[in-house]
């Protein structure tokens, strides 16, 4: 967990504030380092948020003398290292929650399935959500603090910001532009001075694959790195809209509509994002419906490169139990989870 720590008179917060309280200079963020744990409390009561025991609540200390409190149902012995090894499987899915720092939470997922390699050469398209003009607190849309997030992280690691692309475009009655204007995503690209791209502007490849004939935008395959940016949440049916459907605004419009004319929307998500190159998917899920309609926060970042296994493990957190036909062939107990476990988080959706 990062720290922010002022230049001047030393104090120390972990929240993501930029001036110090006390003097109000500028705050430094400090990394963690090594991180050791100093203590450790068995719980083998539930409780209405914490259900799911024996679980393990670690005191952890940083090389900095930081410390602070962390659940975990693994078990650790006091003088343990706590490191979090980025998981070895192209397809396994991270999870971190939100806490105090969005970009923390992108950061440690990105890290977990050590998923960005990027230098001044590479060429980066991100693919945010848009789907209507509304105001960025309805969570309709990206929320610009992600997007800004993501491309913050983008740079720090040594991307050239004339390379990065924010790409969209619109399937519905909404023209992209206003979409973009209201969400305030164009308002985050022009402050960090990244190209702006309308995909149904783009040039299309002919696809033919498995019975479908599709067009695809060339963009998709121009770039170094894709990354989707999709919002995971269940509709008022509480049907899932997960990290695959966004991928899909790839294709040309009108072979968008055709092919909901000819195959069904299952067998699109299904089988379309298997015929494009490898991305990476950077999934918000901040609040959900519940089976019984109540709305929770959910407050997580999940990361992966196989967009089935993060649907599939979203889900498995929200107790979806009208499963999409895309997701009924993959077993849970197959899909390698790395940050959070799943056990972890269920308190979020049972009894609250």
């Amino acid at each position: 967990m990062p720290f922010y720590q002022c230049s001047q008179c030393q104090k120390k917060w972990q929240y993501t504030i930029t001036k110090c309280l006390d003097c109000f200079s500028e705050l430094e963020k400090k990394e963690e380092g090594t991180i050791k744990v100093i203590g450790i409390s068995e719980v083998n009561i539930p409780t209405v948020l914490h259900p799911e025991t024996p679980y393990f609540v670690l005191l952890l200390e940083d090389e900095n003398g930081n410390r602070w409190a962390h659940k975990s149902v693994k078990e650790y012995d006091t003088g343990d290292k706590f490191i979090l090894e980025p998981a070895k499987d192209k397809s396994a899915v991270a999870i971190w929650r939100i806490k105090y720092d969005l970009s923390e939470a992108i950061e440690k997922t990105i890290h977990l399935i050590d998923g960005v390699k990027v230098n001044k050469s590479s060429r980066v398209l991100i693919l945010p959500t848009l789907l209507s003009p509304r105001h960025p607190h309805l969570a309709e849309n990206t929320s610009p603090e992600f997007l800004e997030s993501i491309i913050n992280y983008l740079l720090q690691k040594g991307a050239d910001p004339e390379k990065i692309k924010v790409a969209s475009q619109s399937f519905n009655k909404f023209p992209i532009e206003a979409s973009a204007k209201k969400s305030q995503l164009l308002k985050v690209c022009f402050k960090n001075k990244i190209q702006i791209l309308d995909l149904s502007k783009t040039n299309f490849i002919k696809k033919e694959k498995d019975g479908l004939i599709f067009e695809v935008s060339n963009e998709a395959f121009n770039n170094d790195l894709i990354i989707n940016l999709p919002i995971l949440k269940l509709d008022s049916k509480l049907k899932l809209q997960g990290a695959t459907q966004n991928i899909l605004q790839l294709l040309k419009k009108e072979s968008y509509l055709s092919l909901q004319n000819t195959h069904s929307f299952q067998d699109l998500l299904k089988k379309i994002p298997k015929y494009l190159p490898e991305y990476l998917t950077l999934a918000e899920a901040n609040t959900i419906k519940k089976q019984n309609r109540h709305t929770v926060f959910l407050g997580l970042v999940l990361a992966s490169f196989n967009p089935f296994n993060l649907d599939k493990v979203f889900t498995k957190i929200t107790m979806t139990r009208d499963l999409p036909e895309y997701l009924k062939d993959i077993r849970i107990d197959e899909v390698q989870v790395v940050g959070r476990q799943i056990d972890e988080l269920k308190y979020h959706v049972e009894g609250v």
